[in-house]
């Protein structure tokens, strides 16, 4: 049952980027590219999170989980500070 959350999660998390990076494409919202780069660092975050506790759990990935997802937020919250 975890793994379907952990997939659904992924899924959401690549769906929102790539709808937020559409619509910077349509109208140029510094803002949409910055969260839409956030997302689809979560999007990989979530793709290691299963990775790490599904497929291979006898290896430790969380410590490269937590980097990529640092330098997700990392990234909306430059984009944020560029925007202000």
């Amino acid at each position: 049952m975890a793994a379907i959350v952990y997939l659904l999660c992924l899924a959401t998390s690549l769906a929102c980027g790539v709808l937020l990076l559409r619509g910077h494409r349509k109208t140029g919202a510094a803002l949409l590219l910055w969260s839409g780069l956030c997302f689809l660092g979560l999007t990989l975050d979530n793709a290691l999170l299963f990775l790490d506790l599904v497929l291979v759990p006898q290896i430790d990935l969380s410590t490269p989980r937590n980097l990529i997802g640092l330098l997700a937020f990392t990234l909306l919250l430059l984009g944020l500070i560029l925007e202000a």
